[in-house]
């Protein structure tokens, strides 16, 4: 298989100027591994910046829109829809976020729902990290996408 991202052995923005405007979809989630001064300090309302939770949420709004502008060979798109839910699973000791995005249009939004999870996570990162450094970002991954010309994906278990 070839990388479409490179020409020549050169990188490139991939041409989709003849393919057709689609609805297109992507589920991703990431983790935040709390250490228990953490999980104390979310428990307690935050550490003085206001609910690490909420504010994370936006910030996953936030860099689903913004992709293009972090990540080179990303396209700009036009998102239809995002939503970003951030949870604190206090029996596992971590914060679970999960992003869907939409759109309409000739690419797909795998890496706007991917980049909602990980600046989500690293918001909490730092709303957190006063009360420990020892937080954890893991598992930022896709868990479904469906539109265009490869169709629909679901990751297993």
């Amino acid at each position: 298989m070839d990388l479409t991202h490179f020409k020549d052995g050169r990188p490139q923005m991939v041409d989709v100027t003849e393919k057709p405007a689609t609805f297109r979809t992507a589920t991703a989630e990431a983790f935040v591994e709390l250490t228990e001064e953490a999980l104390l300090a979310l428990e307690k309302g935050g550490v003085g910046k206001g609910d690490p939770l909420v504010v994370a949420q936006l910030a996953g709004i936030q860099g689903a829109k913004k992709t293009a502008d972090l990540i080179p060979l990303c396209h700009p798109l036009p998102l239809t829809g995002v939503e970003v839910r951030v949870d604190l699973e206090r029996e596992a000791k971590r914060v679970r976020i999960e992003a869907t995005v939409r759109t309409k249009a000739e690419t797909g939004v795998e890496m706007e729902a991917l980049t909602a999870c990980a600046v989500a996570a690293l918001t909490v990162y730092d709303m957190l990290k006063a009360a420990s450094k020892g937080l954890v970002i893991k598992e930022v991954r896709l868990l479904h996408k469906a539109g265009g010309k490869s169709g629909e994906w679901r990751r297993e278990g």
